[in-house]
């Protein structure tokens, strides 16, 4: 493959390529190599759930040195982060010479860098492959934050965190959010820590720490007991839904369906967790809903986070 044939690039996520490389397959985006953990494509760029970042324009040109490397990224634009799974060394020395680009862990609640990153790698020693546009704001993808290792019982806050921080939006105080499968009681305790309304349901108990909260209303029972239009009829429109519960992806996808058609949720994010092999056809069918969004977040394992409803 010629460089300059490049015309998308997918990074995945470390243990995830075959999950990125079975999707391109099957939206018909031919990959041409791998360099590390980087899908090289000479197609052009298509959506890609399984990717950590996206290189929207990849251009490739040779370069004389590290000098000249750093002078021709400059050239196009300000702020840079390097992908280097080969000259390691070289890559670093090109970073050092280009405008400083802060790598420090976000504090929530907080939202995404708004200005524009571009990635770079090394293919060869004087060989440099750049896209100035890529999906992520986050350098190569990788959502970092200072976390709290005291108040939330379990690590699935991260992601939460993660996916408000992408779309920008998050519940407000007093909003009414819906926590389906809340157990232990990772994400309820993030909402509740904005001041939101919590329900929390559930058949498994709650962390009495999180259940104890003001704002938190555990419900035992289950999560796919609910009847949302009942709810809707009883209850009132729900701000938020979440569900972060380990269920079949199909499960889910007919709980998620249900609640859009009885229009009972404005705003829903979940997590598709996959069982074994990964149900591509029910991704598919989770992107397909019209103003999802789905993401495999640098926080997420065997799972995408599926969210709708926001602007």
């Amino acid at each position: 493959m010629k460089a300059e044939a490049i015309r998308s690039a997918y990074l995945a996520a470390e243990g995830f390529e075959v999950q990125l490389a079975s999707e391109l397959a099957r939206r018909g985006v031919r990959v041409a190599a791998w360099h590390g953990r980087l899908a090289l494509s000479c197609d052009p760029p298509a959506a890609a759930a399984w990717a950590l970042n996206i290189w929207r324009e990849p251009r490739a040109f040779p370069v004389a040195s590290i000098a000249d490397a750093a002078a021709r990224l400059r050239d196009i634009q300000r702020n840079w982060w390097p992908y280097a799974p080969v000259h390691h060394r070289r890559a670093m020395l090109i970073a050092e010479r280009l405008p400083h680009v802060s790598a420090r862990p976000l504090v929530f609640p907080c939202t995404a860098p708004e200005a524009p990153l571009g990635s770079y790698t090394l293919l060869g020693p004087e060989l440099l492959l750049a896209s100035p546009d890529c999906s992520s704001p986050f350098p190569n993808g990788e959502a970092r934050f200072v976390e709290d290792r005291k108040g939330p019982p379990s690590r699935a806050y991260l992601k939460l965190w993660e996916a408000f921080a992408l779309l920008r939006q998050r519940p407000a105080p007093g909003e009414t959010c819906l926590d389906l499968g809340a157990s232990p009681g990772g994400w309820t305790w993030v909402l509740a820590s904005l001041g939101a309304r919590v329900i929390a349901v559930d058949k498994a108990p709650l962390d009495p720490r999180v259940a104890a909260l003001p704002n938190v209303e555990v419900r035992r029972e289950s999560a796919f007991g609910l009847d949302p239009v009942r709810w809707c009829a009883a209850e009132g429109l729900v701000d938020w839904l979440f569900s972060d519960v380990i269920a079949y992806p199909g499960r889910l996808l007919r709980l998620v369906q249900g609640w859009i058609a009885a229009r009972a949720a404005r705003r829903i994010l979940c997590t598709v967790k996959f069982q074994g092999a990964t149900d591509h056809d029910a991704a598919e069918a989770f992107a397909a809903i019209p103003g999802a969004w789905l993401r495999h977040l640098s926080h997420n394992r065997h799972e995408l986070t599926f969210a709708w409803g926001f602007s």
